[in-house]
């Protein structure tokens, strides 16, 4: 998963605490200056925001991250990584940045032991 996305799903998970906030809100405008308001990646996150558990709606926006070659942008990147670092720093942060899983199209979220098994690749 790229950085960008997943700042924006770590951030989501913690918009609560006002640091983490605007730090989302810094990337996130700096997604739209970049793309435009209603490019597909703002879309994307903005339908996150509404319903951040939807497995679809996460897969979407790292769909539309990836079409907009959001990872090959430095200043995102750092915006991004900025965001990470305050989150990780939260409570139950780094916990939080950990289950953020992708696989081949596929993306798992919870809370506790995850165990994976079966073929890789």
């Amino acid at each position: 998963m790229d950085p960008i996305t997943a700042a924006i799903l770590a951030g989501i998970a913690k918009l609560a605490e006002p640091a983490i906030r605007d730090a989302y809100d810094g990337l996130k405008g700096l997604i739209k200056r970049k793309f435009g308001a209603d490019s597909a990646v703002v879309r994307a996150t903005e339908d996150v925001e509404k319903k951040p558990e939807s497995a679809s709606r996460r897969e979407t926006l790292r769909e539309e991250a990836k079409a907009a070659k959001v990872e090959s942008d430095p200043d995102l990147v750092k915006v991004a990584n900025e965001l990470l670092e305050k989150v990780k720093a939260a409570p139950g942060g780094q916990n939080l940045i950990n289950q953020i899983v992708s696989g081949h199209h596929n993306f798992v979220t919870g809370t506790g032991d995850i165990n994976v098994s079966g073929p890789i690749g």
